[in-house]
């Protein structure tokens, strides 16, 4: 849900202003210009969880939504997790972050994916009734102390001359709303998803909306590119959705939910819904006849013709039907709710004209008679150039201005939240003058999830996969509360004592598991004759632990639990803890191995570069090419410098060195007479001036030569 250009009128009469929500704690405000720490524009995802987190960090704090009935809203599919993304879930639950347990309260099909492969990519993932999901998430933010909720438009920004030690031409104020009054903040999050500048299309009709039915954002698009932020354009889309009794099941393949189905919170002991209630998937498959469909009506789709970048990852059927010809592409038919008659059908995202779409549909088993209750569209809107953001997601352009959400060139739920919650928490850090609450590539998926955003940019809609992290086998599902919720709790402040205690709790619980399992050694033979459905290895001479053996498929604490039962009973009857415990037995020695590893980059990221450094003007080895990159890219250590591509090992040696040299010699020169031919500024500045002029002039030369 986001905010709309000049939707007030549309909304409420000028005589009768929306009301403000109020929770416990927050100000009743001047009728003036009421003042918030932080102001949270959007009420999606991103914008939900931005909020929630900042008042949980004990700032006052406004979410500004065009409607109170739309947060919670999901926009696209109903379903929440997968591979990736579920980590990214059980991550923002570790912060205290509200889509897991919500999921865990309105889910209708849970399933854990890669479950053929090891716990540490496992994704949990669930289809979801998106009518309790958006009831249960609009109680808890209507129901968080701090947090105000209001109906309204923003069309503007209010700025002011920025802090003198810190980069940025300005700083955000607040906010102006579509009825010409204003908001004063501390920090303002923007999390506009697809309404900046959005476009619906479906075959060759444009729309200007965000999403179907909703108006986009013109203002705000304006204002952030008048302050120079690069602006990119993507795409995205949605299938049509299905009348489910309109649709043969009967020979399709079923596909079963999981029994029993696996939370995504910590602090959820099981899911609402018994096993049994669960409701079935179904999958069919394309049809060559709807290749034939959609290669003889190209011209009549825009969407598809245009040449802005749309997802790789879920990209309509017209594309797969393009990149791979004369195949049969899969369909998953998944129910919208328990009550609900609606069935999204994902795989078949178009945005061909309607009557082509019904053509589509009915081409493939089981939808020969299927009725379209509302077709599939496309989607473009603008998104801001994630590299212009710090790793805490606020602007490196203007001060106090945070981005998170599709706005940053994401895709995903999840994505959405997970920085969602990594915004609200730094934004209300900022306020009060905290150090930002940083989540590295060693210590979470939202580490690389936001490190890859702002260090390397995407020119596509960015969404999570366990292949981009370097160390999965210490980040998994199972272990992100250990990594993350004492430092949400300690630094952050935005983790409750409740969430707090449990993880406490499951850490010694582990620790102490672990050591007893250790500590209970016998022969190999002896473990043979206990459990001889444990094929252990006859060549090892030592004793071995109940640790060791754990380690072995065929094994699991129930099991030990019945052999040894003393002191392994106990362990056995937490089921959470034993699941972990043999989680931890299987990646012991992978995790250590791994560590090193872990240590090398954590240097690396402890070694930070200034952020005003000017990278034209310092007299470091650097070629104009890397000095270029190094300048659009402002890393922030250098660990991210040396993700950027281009970046050579000897331009990481010379700028470590200059840096290091340069430290202490910079400290003193603050001292020497502020003559030009002492004061080394205007020689920098002067030689960053021509360095500058010679890298416009290759572009420009550039420019002519591919004219």
């Amino acid at each position: 849900a986001m905010l709309l250009r000049g939707s007030w009128r549309r909304l409420a009469q000028p005589s009768a202003p929306r009301p403000w929500h109020r929770r416990a704690g927050s100000e009743a405000g001047a009728a003036a210009a009421p003042r918030y720490e932080v102001v949270v524009i959007g009420g999606g995802h991103a914008g939900a969880e931005a909020a929630a987190a900042a008042a949980r960090g004990g700032a006052r704090t406004l979410l500004l939504t065009h409607k109170i009935g739309t947060i919670g809203e999901m926009s696209c599919n109903p379903s929440f997790g997968g591979i990736g993304k579920g980590h990214l879930m059980r991550e923002v639950d570790a912060l205290d972050g509200l889509c897991g347990r919500v999921c865990d309260r309105s889910g209708v099909h849970y399933k854990v994916l890669n479950r053929c492969k090891g716990p540490a990519v496992w994704g949990l993932r669930a289809q979801i009734d998106r009518g309790l999901y958006k009831e249960h998430m609009q109680k808890e933010i209507l129901n968080t102390p701090l947090l105000t909720v209001h109906e309204a438009s923003v069309e503007d920004l209010l700025l002011t001359e920025p802090e003198p030690d810190r980069p940025g031409k300005c700083q955000v104020t607040g906010v102006v709303l579509g009825d010409g009054s204003t908001v004063h903040a501390g920090s303002v999050i923007l999390t506009t998803g697809t309404f900046l500048r959005g476009m619906i299309l479906i075959g060759l009709e444009t729309y200007p909306a965000g999403r179907l039915g909703d108006q986009p954002a013109i203002g705000l698009a304006q204002t952030l590119e008048k302050l120079g932020f690069a602006v990119g354009r993507l795409k995205t889309g949605t299938p049509p959705r299905l009348a489910k009794d309109t649709i043969d099941f009967s020979g399709l393949q079923e596909r079963a939910a999981d029994n029993p189905p696996v939370p995504f919170s910590f602090l959820s002991e099981a899911v609402w819904i018994k096993p049994e209630d669960q409701l079935l998937c179904y999958l069919t498959r394309t049809t060559l006849k709807a290749q034939e469909i959609i290669c003889d009506n190209l011209h009549l789709n825009n969407h598809v013709r245009e040449t802005t970048r749309g997802p790789r990852y879920c990209p309509s059927l017209e594309s797969k039907v393009l990149r791979f010809p004369n195949r049969e592409h899969q369909v998953w038919l998944e129910p919208e709710g328990l009550e609900s008659n609606v069935i999204y059908p994902q795989g078949v995202s178009m945005t061909l004209p309607a009557e082509l779409q019904e053509q589509v549909i009915r081409s493939i088993p089981g939808l020969e008679k299927a009725k379209i209750l509302q077709p599939g569209y496309g989607v473009q809107y603008d998104f801001l150039d994630p590299r212009q953001l710090t790793a805490s997601l606020e602007s490196r352009l203007v001060q106090r201005l945070f981005f998170a959400g599709q706005i940053n060139g994401t895709t995903g739920y999840e994505e959405a939240a997970a920085q969602g919650v990594i915004a609200g928490i730094n934004a209300c850090l900022r306020v009060r003058g905290k150090p930002p609450f940083i989540v590295s590539r060693t210590e979470g998926y939202i580490g690389v999830l936001i490190d890859d955003l702002t260090t390397l940019g995407t020119s596509e809609p960015y969404r999570m996969f366990t292949s981009r992290v370097e160390f999965r086998m210490s980040l998994r599902p199972d272990n992100a509360d250990a990594r993350l919720t004492h430092r949400g709790f300690e630094e952050a402040g935005c983790v409750s004592q409740q969430r707090y205690e449990e993880a406490v709790k499951m850490r010694a619980a582990l620790e102490d598991g672990i050591a007893t399992l250790k500590s209970l050694q016998f022969s190999i033979s002896k473990w043979s004759q206990l459990v001889p459905e444990v094929p252990i290895s006859s060549s090892r001479r030592l004793p071995l632990s109940a640790f060791d053996v754990l380690r072995y498929p065929e094994a699991n604490m129930e099991l030990l639990a019945r052999v040894v039962p003393e002191p392994l009973g106990k362990l056995a009857q937490w089921r959470q803890l034993a699941e972990r415990l043999k989680i931890e037995a299987a990646y012991e020695w992978c995790v250590e191995n791994q560590q090193q590893e872990i240590e090398e980059v954590r240097r690396d990221e402890a070694l930070r570069l200034p952020e005003d450094l000017d990278y034209f003007a310092i007299d470091a080895s650097l070629s104009l090419e890397v000095r270029e990159k190094l300048d659009s890219n402002r890393p922030q250590t250098i660990g991210a410098l040396s993700r950027i591509p281009g970046i050579t090992p000897a331009a990481i040696v010379n700028l470590l060195r200059f840096v290091k040299t340069n430290h202490q010699k910079a400290e003193k020169l603050k001292a020497l007479p502020q003559a030009d031919k002492y004061f080394p500024e205007k020689m920098y500045s002067e030689k960053a001036a021509s360095q500058r002029q010679i890298s416009a002039k290759s572009s420009e030369e550039k420019q002519e030569y591919l004219c």
